[in-house]
């Protein structure tokens, strides 16, 4: 097994955990040691980018806690924890490939991501554990899987870049969401200009969506578990997902953070081929997820060449955001690097502006 770097006991660690993954060089420059690093995580993740790394953060929900379960939430957490806290800043600079999922509460991992989706910014996600610190059961609680090319190597770097690209979902390893696409577009496969996941249309209309969903529970529920708050472990787990007193979950279309169909089936273990039809009207991003046990890498729809502006409560949310994060990290960046930071803060916040402008009117 592989993990390459997590950057933890850091000096840049209050403003999120970082996972660095295929680094060709893992001593930052110009340091000795470890205390040397910067104390902010932008500059450490455009190293990464910039020798080729794949990267982004871990367990994302810490210091992102809120008191509901609406998703995505419109409450402000504090921002005062080692999870993705200055992603919402970072996204903004195009050095973020992923957030990490399933080991976090999930209203607190998937509000932030929701959010900069709907702001047009591409991050995807992925499944982890962090064994033994969150998770001292197993390595493999949270998972990442990845569809492979059936040509070449099958090897660490092909898994990695299908992170990078969105060519996998992550889950609890007891739904799955196998093989998701839109119109003719597979999520992490170019579209037609290229770029993975990113399906183009000329006009606004209805695409056709579809999934092979599976998910396994026992015949008989687990009351208990399933009356847990979502904010107390296991996080995600399929048993949350159940019916009422069925063997059924819901597999659900998600367009632009909100859930607009569902289909249910049984959870026994076999494989459903599910189709969705749904009618887009301006640029979306659309996924498929199992709440709270599964989720899909997005398939990003560019209609008549705009970029994705699907919620103006989204992008005001970030750029408050922005200043929450900064007086919640600025205390512990360094003096010396005070300036740089305050400036790729305002580099974030006339973005978000800039988006608020531009998104679609959803306040009234």
């Amino acid at each position: 097994m592989r993990y390459d770097v997590e950057v933890s006991g850091f000096p840049s660690s209050h403003a999120g955990h970082l996972c660095l993954l295929r680094l060709e060089e893992d001593d930052y420059p110009g340091t000795t040691k470890i205390e040397e690093w910067p104390s902010w995580d932008l500059p450490v993740l455009r190293w990464g980018k910039e020798q080729g790394g794949v990267v982004g953060f871990s367990h994302s929900g810490w210091g992102l806690q809120v008191d509901d379960d609406t998703l995505p939430s419109y409450k402000m957490p504090k921002f005062d924890g080692i999870g993705a806290n200055e992603y919402v800043v970072d996204v903004v600079h195009g050095v973020t490939d992923f957030i990490s999922a399933v080991d976090t509460p999930i209203i607190w991992e998937l509000s932030v991501w929701y959010h900069t989706l709907n702001c047009g910014y591409t991050c995807r996600i992925s499944g982890e554990t962090d064994f033994p610190c969150i998770y001292g059961e197993r390595v493999g609680l949270g998972r990442a899987y990845v569809k492979l090319p059936t040509q070449g190597p099958l090897n660490y770097d092909q898994w990695v870049q299908g992170i990078k690209n969105g060519r996998s979902y992550c889950c609890d390893g007891r739904s799955h969401l196998i093989d998701f696409h839109v119109n003719d577009v597979a999520v992490g496969e170019p579209g037609p200009t290229g770029q993975p996941s990113l399906l183009t249309l000329s006009k606004a209309g209805t695409v056709n969506v579809g999934v092979t969903a599976a998910a396994y529970l026992n015949k008989e529920a687990d009351a208990e578990l399933k009356s847990r708050p979502l904010s107390e472990k296991p996080y995600w787990h399929v048993e949350r997902a159940r019916i009422d007193a069925t063997r059924k979950v819901p597999v659900e279309l998600i367009v632009n953070g909100i859930s607009v169909e569902t289909i249910e089936i049984e959870a026994d273990g076999a494989l459903n081929d599910i189709q969705f039809q749904t009618e887009l009207t301006q640029s979306s991003w659309v996924a498929v997820r199992v709440f709270p046990s599964s989720h899909t890498n997005p398939i990003f729809v560019e209609i008549d060449g705009k970029p994705i502006r699907a919620s103006k409560r989204s992008a005001q949310w970030c750029l408050d955001a922005v200043d929450v994060c900064w007086n919640a990290k600025k205390g512990r960046i360094r003096q010396a690097e005070q300036a740089d930071a305050k400036a790729a803060f305002d580099v974030a916040r006339e973005a978000y502006k800039s988006i608020i402008a531009e998104s679609y009117n959803d306040t009234k």
